[in-house]
């Protein structure tokens, strides 16, 4: 079983930066591809960030391009959001999960999500 557990949200003005992190536990963790999504109020989740098992490819959204950025520590069980830049329209509730796929940018492809942390920018 894998499960996941995000943390780091909270509150920041415009412009500001944040990390997230989520704890991973599954001894299968290093051979799934993780995920970032998001989900603001009256919204769909969307796809935000992935990074394969072996951390040799990334992709992200359009809309957070140049300013966020995935990373994962096999050895520490952590994946990470690294959020520059932000702006008020990056309000969301963010969500890791973790994937059987090789890389994946579709939510359905996801097997194992976590429950997911408030992000609100504002001044």
């Amino acid at each position: 079983q894998v499960q996941l557990v995000e943390s780091g949200g909270g509150l920041v003005q415009p412009g500001g930066s944040l990390r997230l992190s989520c704890a991973v536990s599954g001894r299968t963790f290093s051979n799934y591809a993780m995920g970032w999504f998001r989900q603001a109020p009256e919204k769909e989740r969307e796809f935000v960030a992935t990074v394969n098992w072996s951390l040799s490819a990334t992709y992200y959204a359009d809309s957070v391009k140049g300013r966020f950025t995935i990373s994962r520590d096999n050895a520490k069980n952590t994946v990470y959001l690294q959020m520059n830049s932000l702006k008020p329209e990056d309000t969301a509730v963010y969500y890791c999960a973790a994937s059987a796929l090789a890389m994946a940018t579709k939510q359905h492809s996801y097997n194992y999500w976590g429950q997911g942390t408030q992000v609100t920018v504002s001044s």
